[in-house]
């Protein structure tokens, strides 16, 4: 069996912003064991999983990135849409846009500190939009 959910994120600054607790409060009840995968229709923002507890973790994984792909590199053509769009798509292909997780027991199993992060790659990438398939 299936369920699919479209889930739409309101806005969120640039950076790393954790998403489960919304992921699950708008999936509701889960199955006693299945596989959730979870993909982000944009391609300037990404999804990963990582730590949920420490918050500076977000912000390294944020400069780190800012500093493997800088904003107004010259070698960028597509730039008629900004100085950040160009790195948001770079950084977008290097995280990805999709997680998957088991279920056990009705909860996601995911390891003690990990957490679904929305990378938001964009200053101004507006509201985001997720497609949630169980498979049960």
């Amino acid at each position: 069996m299936v369920i699919q959910k479209s889930i739409t994120l309101t806005p969120v600054p640039r950076g790393f912003h954790l998403i489960t607790r919304r992921i699950l409060d708008a999936m509701g009840d889960l199955p006693l064991t299945g596989m959730m995968h979870v993909m982000i229709q944009h391609t300037s923002a990404g999804l990963t999983l990582n730590e949920n507890a420490d918050p500076s973790v977000r912000d390294d994984l944020e400069s780190f990135l800012n500093q493997l792909v800088p904003e107004n590199d010259p070698i960028y053509s597509h730039v008629f849409e900004g100085a950040d769009d160009m790195p948001a798509h770079l950084k977008s292909s290097f995280i990805g846009s999709s997680v998957t997780i088991p279920i056990t027991n009705g909860r996601l199993n995911l390891g003690t500190w990990q957490g679904i992060y929305l990378c938001e790659f964009r200053n101004h990438g507006g509201s985001r939009s997720l497609v949630v398939t169980v498979m049960f």
